[in-house]
């Protein structure tokens, strides 16, 4: 059993209760702080498991109901409609308009590449990248660029090990900033920041490319070290926020002739959010995974015998009745056996050893020895799935006990299994959860997330309003309150 973010896994008490009641992983809160990690890792013995890159929701997992309040589409569910990334005005209570058309709900994108050895010296054992929606040529760039930077980590690292078998070999270069982002940031890993959010645009922007240095009726000019392709994606920041972009229709030295000439301005700042060439490269074949194996080639009284070995030391063996007759070219022959049976081709295995004990060098011919081969491969296929353990539940300890008598509609509890399971764990009263029985008058959102602190409006720094309380967010005419809960340094949305 893993438990997901989506049961808001963020105190001691929360996971030691999972790990107590059966759980063998669980799915960290995106808003833990490194020293939160480590903290849970020391008081627990479950595997941990967080969010190292992609999308990031504004709510605590598990607890945003803005969807399902305003739409009758259910985040818990599968089917948010992101409120998140919408425009928003923000007024005070006086109805003075302190921000206009921004995305105030809108994260970054988070990217920990930076910080996997320490996420793993804190105590997480698997790395999560968000994916909703996401397409292949994602999937290939940002997991290899992420096989990379623990390859490294591993090579350099006895204490640590690799949780599966196998090495995989890339055939280009990823670079998280050629597939979908929004910018990124570190998020709370390191403590609260003030520049988590993407106010102008939820959209993806892309790498930077340089900033516009001449602009003609047909053709813009760039300062930049990058090369455009033809057929690449451009964008832009425009004066009121708003991102807009064009096509490349042809690339002549350092003109750049669009498709269709936007309006933009002299020293504007490009980005590549779309690279054609980059495309063409994740289209192919970008990656292989082999497990090495060790390969034995002997001679018994009636023939010969082959062994091959992967890295679990899981090995096939099987003994060819064979003649023997003497090969004329002692090297060619040991080359000719050898080469044809590290010949594994589209098998999942590679050949790291090929080992000759014989007493003679024997003419083989390479159809047998690859006959030979491939039987023993598929034997090995066979002996490696009769070897595989499923993993067994983790049992029940004694008298696990859930942190909280009283469960709220944070507990997202809809069927009557849900409620049997707390009940089980001495919870004395559960409350239907939000999709059961909507109550519009409790918070929508949770968030870390701060706006009061993003805008530098923060009374803990010592800001004095200069608007009053309180504020709300509008969109259309959508009108949500905000609460600060300043002692926890938390933000929530309520239904204005």
């Amino acid at each position: 059993l893993h438990a997901s973010t989506q049961t808001d896994n963020r105190t001691v008490e929360k996971v030691k209760f999972l790990q107590d009641v059966g759980f063998s992983r669980v799915v960290l809160a995106r808003e833990l702080t490194l020293n939160q990690i480590r903290e849970i890792h020391q008081n627990t013995n479950i595997e941990l498991e967080c969010f190292v890159h992609g999308a990031l929701c504004v709510s605590y997992s598990g607890q945003c109901y803005i969807s399902e309040a305003m739409t009758g589409r259910s985040a818990n569910r599968g089917e948010c409609s992101q409120y998140c990334r919408l425009p928003y005005q923000l007024i005070d209570s006086n109805g003075e308009v302190l921000v206009k058309n921004k995305h105030l709900l809108s994260l970054k994108d988070l990217d920990l590449s930076e910080h996997l050895e320490e996420l793993i010296d804190a105590g997480v054992n698997s790395f999560k990248i968000e994916g909703r929606l996401k397409d292949a040529d994602y999937v290939k760039n940002i997991t290899a660029y992420y096989r990379q930077k623990l390859d490294a980590i591993l090579e350099g690292r006895k204490d640590v090990m690799r949780a599966s078998l196998g090495k995989t070999t890339f055939f280009f270069e990823p670079n998280p900033e050629k597939s979908f982002r929004r910018n990124a940031t570190d998020y709370f890993l390191n403590g609260r920041q003030q520049d988590i959010s993407q106010p102008d645009t939820p959209k993806s922007i892309g790498e930077e490319i340089g900033r516009i240095t001449y602009i003609s009726g047909q053709f813009i000019e760039i300062k930049s070290d990058k090369e455009i392709h033809n057929g690449d994606g451009l964008c832009f920041l425009k004066k009121d926020g708003a991102l807009s972009g064009f096509r490349v229709n042809k690339v002549e030295g350092k003109k750049i002739f669009p498709a269709e000439m936007p309006l933009i301005e002299r020293n504007a700042l490009l980005f590549r959010n779309q690279d054609h060439e980059f495309d063409k490269i994740l289209a192919g074949k970008t990656s292989q995974r082999k497990i090495a194996v060790e390969i034995l080639f002997s001679e018994t009284p009636t023939g010969f015998s082959l062994k091959v070995t992967d890295e679990e030391g899981i090995f096939a063996q099987q003994e060819f009745t064979a003649g023997k007759e003497l090969a004329n070219n002692t090297e060619r022959a040991n080359q000719t056996i050898e080469s044809q049976l590290a010949k594994l081709g589209n098998t999942i295995y590679e050949a790291k050893k090929v080992e000759i004990n014989t007493s003679s060098a024997w003419f083989l011919p390479a159809s047998q020895l690859n006959e030979w081969r491939r039987q023993v491969v598929d034997l090995l296929e066979v002996k490696r799935e009769e070897a595989y353990q499923t993993p067994k539940r983790t049992p029940i300890s004694k008298n696990p006990v859930f942190p909280e008598k009283k469960l709220t509609y944070l507990g997202n509890v809809t069927n009557e299994q849900a409620r049997a399971f707390y009940q089980q764990f001495g919870v004395e009263e559960v409350m239907p959860g939000f999709e059961v029985k909507a109550d519009l008058d409790v918070p929508l959102m949770y968030c870390k997330h701060c706006i009061k602190y993003s805008m530098g409006w923060c009374p803990k720094e010592g800001y004095k309003a200069a608007f009053r309380e309180p504020l709300f967010i509008m969109y259309k005419d959508q009108k949500f309150r905000l609460e600060f809960d300043c002692k926890k340094c938390e933000m929530r949305v309520l239904k204005g």
